[in-house]
């Protein structure tokens, strides 16, 4: 019997909560940092790096506490020493070595132009300061490792002084130096050839890599820095950090588990299990800073595992590999078939399956709801992107649709006016009126616009129907002009979300953009009502039974 290989060892150290924080428009909070990290560790990670302790008072309340991590090596980030001072009496290293952390990452330069130009120091002292901070660090049990800032730029200028930098850390005792491409611009045969000279003088078991994603480049330089020899892998979850952001942990997991060349030699913290958690994580993220999910990231996106023409749908039906690179379900993620104007049978067929819909394909009803779709998106309807208003298209044609409310007439008003104060302002009044299961219902609503204001009319009161509508919030809004013209054709297509972490699509067209927005509003209440099994109107003699759709 053949023995079989060991596998080497990948180290996956997440970034997010420090390099993520300088995302534009991106601010934890001590709380927000502790829920991640804790997802992080679940995912499993082996290094969480939480912030820099004595920078600011979040990240020092952060660490000021152990966060319970189970697998995860909980890990503060700093800068070495001052030259001219022992690292004993640094005050920023004292803050770190203070902290609970278990692991310090410090950010030394490695690029003589900015030892000369941001330190002004020479040569030698920056290589001091590299090798008294590592020894401290040690000596304080913690584990230490250096993050070489531009060291691809500072290789390419002096490739010496650089693998000095490296050799620094490494000779006084680092667990890791790490070669970071810090302003994003290396190229991947770069990192691979560069990588690869320097593991000819340092074990690669000590090397790890942390990019920049600013040539779109930082998943696949992260990819050639392993090929090349480096075992600790940087990145951060959907890709956060400053300008273009950082090397995607979430693009980067799957790669290593998934893909052949990586999963044959290499195994990661990771599980088989934790990887189907990944899709969750990747959006409990954006749902925690308010984000709309990246319909089009890789793996984890709504769109990541959609096909829309009728070709590609029939034969992934029959065979899904055929078109899908790995399992949407490895991933915690899900097939979707969309319905359009290019669409056949089998992506009808696709969707009543997802829907939890048993339909018989011979039934007449599919042809004509496959020739309704076609002729609706004629006139301006999109449904590849508005699934939960093609699910109740269906469903009313085939009459199994409960008819949980009826509007019978909505008004909107808007006025500009002067307030109290004299400041110019212009608000919006909507009312609404409907019928719940023989009750009238009036509802007045305001917002800071018409369709904010219509939103607030039409989920004020449903009567026995409201506890079901409560949690739903509005999280993205669309309009497309279809036609030019004063008499122009509007798409109107919103985004809703509900407390469960559900989201679901709708859409509304009309030469009226009030008019298809209350369309896409409308619908969006009805799905919300049948995805969570509300009761039928005790008035309508239907025999309705129906099958959750599932997130």
């Amino acid at each position: 019997m053949e023995r079989q290989m060991s596998k080497e060892r990948l180290y996956l150290f997440d970034t997010t909560l420090r390099d993520g924080a300088q995302t534009q428009g991106v601010d934890f909070s001590v709380e927000d940092k502790r829920l991640i990290a804790s997802l992080l560790d679940r995912l499993g990670l082996d290094y969480v790096e939480g912030g820099y302790p004595g920078a600011n008072p979040t990240d020092t309340d952060f660490f000021s506490t152990d966060p319970g991590l189970k697998k995860a090596t909980f890990t503060a980030f700093g800068m070495t020493k001052r030259a001219g001072r022992s690292a004993d009496n640094d005050p920023g290293l004292a803050a770190i070595l203070d902290s609970a952390a278990s692991a310090v990452c410090l950010v030394g330069k490695s690029w003589d132009f900015h030892v000369d130009v941001a330190l002004g120091i020479t040569n030698e002292e920056n290589l001091d300061c590299i090798a008294d901070s590592v020894r401290t660090i040690i000596a304080r049990g913690r584990e230490a490792m250096i993050d070489c800032e531009h060291f691809f730029d500072g290789y390419k200028a002096n490739p010496d002084y650089a693998l000095a930098c490296v050799k620094a850390a490494l000779d006084n005792g680092a667990r890791w130096a790490i070669l970071c491409d810090t302003n994003g611009g290396t190229l991947p045969h770069e990192v691979e050839e560069i990588v690869t000279e320097i593991t000819r003088h340092v074990p690669g078991d000590k090397l790890g890599i942390h990019c920049h994603n600013d040539t779109e480049n930082a998943v696949a330089n992260t990819l050639a820095a392993v090929r090349a020899g480096v075992r600790q892998v940087q990145g951060t979850l959907n890709g956060l950090g400053e300008r273009c952001g950082n090397a995607n942990m979430v693009s980067l997991i799957p790669t290593f588990m998934l893909k052949s060349e990586f999963a044959d030699r290499f195994e990661i913290g990771v599980t088989a299990e934790g990887l189907k958690e990944l899709t969750h994580v990747s959006r409990t993220l954006d749902e925690l800073l308010n984000r709309a999910p990246d319909r089009y990231a890789p793996y984890v996106g709504e769109s990541a595992f959609a096909s829309k023409a009728g070709i590609h749908v029939s034969a992934i039906m029959k065979n899904p590999a055929t078109y899908e690179h790995v399992a949407p379900e490895s991933v915690g993620n899900k097939r979707r078939m969309l319905v359009s104007d290019q669409s056949g049978k089998s992506n009808v067929m696709a969707q009543f399956e997802a829907a939890g819909m048993e339909v018989d394909p011979s039934d007449p009803r599919v042809n004509r709801l496959l020739d309704e779709v076609k002729e609706r998106e004629y006139l301006g309807y999109s449904y590849d992107g508005a699934e939960a208003s093609f699910e109740l298209l269906a469903r009313r044609m085939l009459g199994n649709v409960p008819d949980f409310f009826t509007v019978n007439s909505f008004r909107v008003l808007v006025e500009r006016r002067y307030n109290a104060l004299g400041e110019l302002v212009t608000m919006s009044e909507a009312t609404v009126k409907v019928d719940v299961d023989g009750e009238k219902y009036i509802s007045v609503g305001e917002g800071n616009g018409p369709i904010n204001a219509l939103d607030q009319a039409l989920r004020k009161d449903l009567g026995k129907y409201q506890s079901f509508i409560d949690d739903i919030r509005l999280v993205d809004f669309k309009v497309r002009i279809l036609t030019g013209g004063t008499e122009a054709v509007i798409r109107v297509l919103i985004e809703s979300a509900d407390a469960k972490g559900n989201r679901w699509f709708t859409v509304g067209v009309s030469a009226n953009i009030v008019d298809a927005s209350f369309q896409a509003l409308t619908d969006s209440i009805t799905y919300k009502l049948l995805r969570d099994n509300a009761p039928a109107p005790v008035a309508q003699k239907k025999n309705v039974s129906l099958k959750s759709p599932g997130p």
